[in-house]
C-alpha cells in the first residue's frame, strides 16, 4: 500500500459541489465508484443529470443519437452557445480574470467589465465579415484579450484556434494554413524572461502564408487593439447545434503536420461545467490558476473555469523570472485558491530548493493540480512538506484530443503517494492488455470504452475520417486507445506511467520512462534526461539515457556507476542503459514534454527534419547534438 498522503476534510466533503450533486441524484450513492459506476454503465442517464443540474439552455430530442465511436452523436436538437452560458447569471460588479505578467503590474477585470471588451471585439469580427463557421486564429500570449477574443469568437458561433507568439512562424503556419481564417489576431511582442521579443516581422510572415485580415493588438508597446476594430452594441449570442465546432486544437506538431483538432459547442459545455465544478469544485469565492499559454489546451481548460462562479488567474511570462518563486508571490497576492502548474515546474522547484510558505501569506490557497507528464512521488511529498499538509494536491491526465482529464482529482476521496485520485465522471477509462483483456493492478493500455461529448467531431482536412480512426481506433476497433500506460489499483486509483508508444521494452519488460526519469533525476549531480529504446535487428535493443548535469558535475567512471545502480535497483536490471551520454540540454516542445519519439526516430536513421519540427520545440538547438550522435554509426 502506498502512503496515503492526505484525507480530505469533513468541510470539504460536505461543502462539495459533488456532494451536492449527488444528493440532487438521490439515487443512494453512498460512494464515488459507485456513482462513476453508473456514470459510465448509463451515459444517457448520467449525461441528462449534468444538463439538467447545471441547467443547461433549451431543449434537445435525446441525449445519445448514436452511441459509435468514432462518430458518436450527442443531444441532437439542442442549440447552445458556450460563451452564452458563461455570461449567464453572472453580477456585473463580481470578479471574473485576475491577470498580471512580466509586461503588467496585476490588475483584475470584472464580469461587467469583461462583458463591455467582448461585445467590442465581436462587433469588429461581425463587421469584417466573420460569421458562423468562419475561423478566427490568434497569435496571443495569455492575456485577457485573447480570452475575450475567444469568447467573442464563440458568441458568434465562428471557430476559435490560437497559438502562443513564443511558437516560431512555420510552426503556427502549418497550424493555421489548414483552417484558412478569415481573421489573425495578432501581438506585436511579448516579455518573456525580463527580455523584449518584438514579433512584427514574425506576424507579417505569418499573415502572408496564413490569409485573412489581419488584426493587431499592441502588446508590447502598450497602445491596446489597432484603431477601428472594436465595435459597439449590445453583446449577442447565436445559438448553433450542440455539434457545431468551437475551436481547433492541435497535437504536439512533433511528427509531421499537426492534427487539427476540432472540438463543439456543446461537447465541449457539458465536459467543462462537469469537470470544473465536480472534479476542480469549482465555486464562487474560488480563484482558479494554472500556469499555461495559449499554445497549450490548459489555457483552453483555464478559461472553462468561466462557466463556473469562480475567478480565473492568468500570467504571462516566464515561470522563473526574477526567480522560481515568482508564481508563488501570485498566488499570495491574487488570493489563488488553487494553484495549477505542471510535474516539470514542481521538479524545478524542487531542485531550486524553493519554499513557498516561506514570506507569503498562502492561507487561501487549498488545492494544487498538477499534469503535463506524470508526477514522481518525490514531487507528492514536496507539496505536502513544502505547500501545506493540508493541501489537496490532485494530478491529472488527459490531453489535447478530449480538452480534459480523464483521471485525476476528487474532492471526496483521499490521496495516496504517487497516485491520481480517480476516474472521472463519465469516462470509462481502462487499463487493458495487448490482446483487449481489461487489466486491475497491472500497467496497460489507456483505453476508454465509450464514447465522451468532448472527443473530436472531426479533424480539419479529415474528409473521409480516415486520420481521425488511424490516431486512436487502429490497435481496439470501435474502443479509443490514447497513448498512455495506465494502471488501474484495487483501490481505483491511477497511475500514468508514460507514453505507450515511447516505452522502453527490455526482455519483455515493459517500464515507462517517467520510471526512468524518476530513478535518475533522484540524483544531485543529474538534472535532466532523456532516454530511448532503439531496435536492432538480430540484435538486443540499444538503449542510450541522454543526461544533463548540474553545473560542475562530469560524467565520471563513480556517477555512471550511480546512474545504472539507481536505475537497476528503482526500475530494473534489464533498464540499465547500454550507453549514457552528456547533453547540454534535453530537446522539448513548446508545452515541455520530452521529445523522446522524434529523438528515436532520428536515431534510428530517419531523416531530422522529418522526424520534428523544430519550430514546435522550445529549445530546437538542443536537437543537433542527437543528428551528430546517429550519424556516428
Amino acid at each position: 500500500m502506498p502512503t496515503k498522503l492526505w484525507e480530505p476534510p469533513d468541510a470539504l466533503v460536505d461543502g462539495a459541489l459533488m456532494t451536492r450533486y449527488m444528493h440532487w441524484l438521490d439515487r443512494g450513492f453512498e460512494t464515488y465508484d459507485e456513482l462513476h459506476r453508473w456514470s459510465v454503465e448509463d451515459l444517457e442517464g448520467f449525461w441528462k443529470s449534468i444538463w439538467e443540474y447545471f441547467e443547461v439552455e433549451g431543449g434537445y430530442d435525446r441525449v445519445l443519437g448514436d452511441r459509435s465511436m468514432p462518430g458518436a452523436e450527442w443531444f441532437p436538437g439542442a442549440q447552445v452557445n458556450y460563451a452564452e452560458h458563461a455570461f449567464r447569471g453572472k453580477p456585473d460588479d463580481r470578479v471574473a480574470i485576475v491577470h498580471a505578467g512580466e509586461l503588467r503590474d496585476q490588475a483584475e477585470l470584472t464580469w461587467g467589465e469583461l462583458r463591455e471588451q467582448v461585445a467590442a471585439i465581436a462587433a469588429g469580427l461581425r463587421a469584417l465579415g466573420v460569421e458562423k463557421g468562419d475561423r478566427v486564429a490568434a497569435y496571443m500570449p495569455n492575456i485577457p484579450e485573447a480570452t475575450a477574443a475567444f469568447l467573442a469568437t464563440a458568441s458568434i458561433g465562428a471557430v476559435w484556434s490560437s497559438c502562443s507568439p513564443d511558437f516560431g512562424a512555420r510552426s503556427v503556419i502549418d497550424r493555421f494554413e489548414q483552417i484558412e481564417p478569415k481573421v489573425l489576431l495578432a501581438v506585436d511582442g511579448y516579455r518573456y524572461n525580463g527580455k523584449d521579443f518584438d514579433r512584427s516581422e514574425t506576424v507579417a510572415g505569418i499573415h502572408r502564408e496564413v490569409g485573412g485580415e489581419l488584426v493587431t493588438l499592441g502588446y508590447l508597446d502598450g497602445s491596446g487593439w489597432q484603431d477601428g476594430f472594436l465595435g459597439e452594441g449590445e453583446l449577442e449570442f447565436d445559438r448553433v447545434p450542440f455539434d457545431h465546432p468551437l475551436w481547433v486544437l492541435y497535437s504536439s506538431g512533433t511528427t509531421g503536420l499537426p492534427k487539427a483538432i476540432v472540438q463543439s459547442q456543446g461537447g465541449i459545455l457539458v465536459e467543462h461545467v462537469k469537470k470544473l465544478h465536480l472534479h476542480v469544485n469549482a465555486q464562487e469565492g474560488d480563484r482558479i490558476f494554472w500556469y499555461t499559454t495559449t499554445g497549450w489546451m490548459m489555457w483552453n481548460f483555464l478559461v472553462g473555469c468561466l462557466l463556473t462562479d469562480a475567478a480565473i488567474v492568468l500570467y504571462d511570462g516566464s515561470p522563473g523570472h526574477p526567480d522560481m518563486g515568482v508564481l508563488w508571490d501570485l498566488a499570495e497576492s491574487a488570493g489563488v485558491t488553487t494553484f495549477g502548474t505542471s510535474a516539470s515546474y514542481i521538479a524545478s522547484c524542487m531542485k531550486a530548493e524553493v519554499e513557498p510558505g516561506d514570506g507569503r501569506d498562502l492561507s487561501r490557497l487549498t488545492a494544487v493540480g498538477s499534469t503535463g507528464s506524470p508526477l514522481s512521488p518525490e514531487g507528492f511529498r514536496w507539496v505536502y512538506e513544502h505547500v501545506g499538509k493540508d493541501t489537496w494536491l490532485f494530478s491529472t491526465s488527459g490531453g489535447t484530443d478530449v480538452c480534459t482529464a480523464f483521471v485525476g482529482g476528487c474532492p471526496l476521496l483521499p490521496v495516496y503517494e504517487g497516485e491520481l485520485q480517480a476516474r472521472a465522471l463519465g469516462c470509462a477509462v481502462e487499463s487493458w492488455s495487448p490482446d483487449g483483456e481489461p487489466l486491475i493492478g497491472e500497467v496497460g493500455e489507456l483505453v476508454i470504452t465509450e464514447p465522451m461529448p468532448s472527443m473530436p467531431i472531426f479533424f480539419w482536412n479529415d474528409p473521409d475520417g480516415e486520420r481521425y480512426r488511424e490516431s486512436y481506433f487502429d490497435m481496439f476497433p470501435g474502443v479509443w486507445r490514447h497513448g498512455d500506460w495506465i494502471e488501474i489499483t484495487e483501490r481505483g486509483t491511477a497511475i500514468i506511467s508514460g507514453r505507450s508508444d515511447s516505452t522502453i521494452n527490455r526482455g519483455g519488460i515493459r517500464m515507462g520512462t517517467s520510471e526512468i526519469y524518476r530513478a535518475v533525476l533522484a540524483l544531485d549531480d543529474v538534472t535532466d534526461a532523456l532516454v530511448v529504446d532503439i531496435p536492432k535487428e538480430g540484435e538486443e535493443n540499444f538503449m542510450p539515457l541522454f543526461v544533463v548535469l548540474r553545473e560542475g558535475a562530469e560524467l565520471d567512471e563513480a556517477l555512471a556507476k550511480s546512474i545504472k545502480a539507481r536505475i537497476r535497483e528503482d526500475c530494473s536490471p534489464r533498464h540499465v542503459p547500454n550507453e549514457i551520454v552528456t547533453v547540454s540540454e534535453v530537446p522539448r516542445t513548446l508545452s515541455g514534454k520530452v521529445l523522446e519519439l522524434p529523438v528515436k526516430r532520428i536515431l534510428q536513421g530517419d531523416d531530422p527534419d522529418k522526424a520534428a519540427s523544430r519550430d514546435s520545440l522550445a529549445n530546437p538547438k538542443a536537437l543537433d547534438f542527437f543528428v551528430e550522435f546517429a550519424g556516428r554509426g
